[in-house]
């Protein structure tokens, strides 16, 4: 069962950080804000509010598999990964779409690091 996990959690994160964002894919970006015709200083920090939303969503996707596979796991501890997760993507996003420090090879690296890390963690604690 924990192996089907896992594939469920590297899928969950290829929908959520590929086909899902949409719009949060530009709207993560400052740049994007920036280059609005009708751009206001109102503007200048939604992207931080996107970036929060895409790494909220990205968190709670690679937990879906979890809470259905694993459903006596505790809230407490789906909370923290959660909180622990989003806390990363945001940064790791932040890094390739605004401050241009990373590239999607790294960006991706991560993201995946992430996700055998909670299901390791998962795995422990099942």
């Amino acid at each position: 069962m924990m192996v089907k996990l896992l594939l469920l959690m590297i899928l969950a994160h290829i929908a959520d950080d590929f086909y899902l964002q949409g719009n949060l894919a530009k709207m993560k970006q400052k740049v994007w804000w920036e280059k609005l015709f009708e751009y206001k200083s109102l503007y200048k920090y939604d992207y931080k509010m996107a970036l929060l939303i895409h790494s909220m969503s990205w968190s709670i996707m690679i937990l879906v598999p979890a809470m259905i596979l694993l459903p006596t796991i505790s809230s407490y501890i789906l909370f923290s990964i959660f909180i622990f997760n989003a806390i990363i993507h945001y940064i790791v996003d932040n890094e390739k779409c605004n401050k241009l420090r990373i590239n999607l090879m790294a960006d991706q690296t991560i993201h995946l690091l992430q996700v055998i890390v909670t299901w390791v963690l998962l795995c422990q604690m099942w």
